[in-house]
């Protein structure tokens, strides 16, 4: 069983940043990707950034440039660097391990809040 726990949340003022860490526990394989989503107020939850094991990274438009995501393989943890952040970086940040390419099996975090005050 995977379990994902999430750290970091908290307010912060526009152009300020934050680091989010996201600690796993449970079996790990070589296929998972991790990431991170985003969701806002009375949205639904949106992809923010993922990572390979081999550290290929993809991010979502409104983040590039601005968000980092990275992965520590020995403490199988996840971090989510936020710089620049804008008050529409707010909402409930969740972390996500997904396992398997056809039919991708998605574990999740129980989500961290993030404020982002103008």
């Amino acid at each position: 069983q995977v379990q994902l726990v999430e750290s970091g949340g908290g307010l912060v003022q526009a152009g300020g940043s934050l680091r989010l860490s996201c600690a796993v526990s449970g079996s790990i394989l070589s296929i998972d990707r991790m990431g991170w989503y985003l969701q806002a107020p009375g949205k639904q939850r949106e992809f923010v950034a993922s990572i390979t094991s081999g550290g290929w990274t993809n991010y979502a438009d409104s983040v590039k440039g601005r968000f980092t995501i990275s992965r520590d393989n020995t403490k199988i943890t996840v971090y989510l660097q936020m710089n620049s952040l804008k008050p529409e970086d707010t909402g409930v940040y969740y972390c996500n391990l997904k396992r398997g390419w056809s039919t991708p099996i998605d574990y999740w975090g129980q989500g961290t809040q993030v404020t982002v005050s103008s």
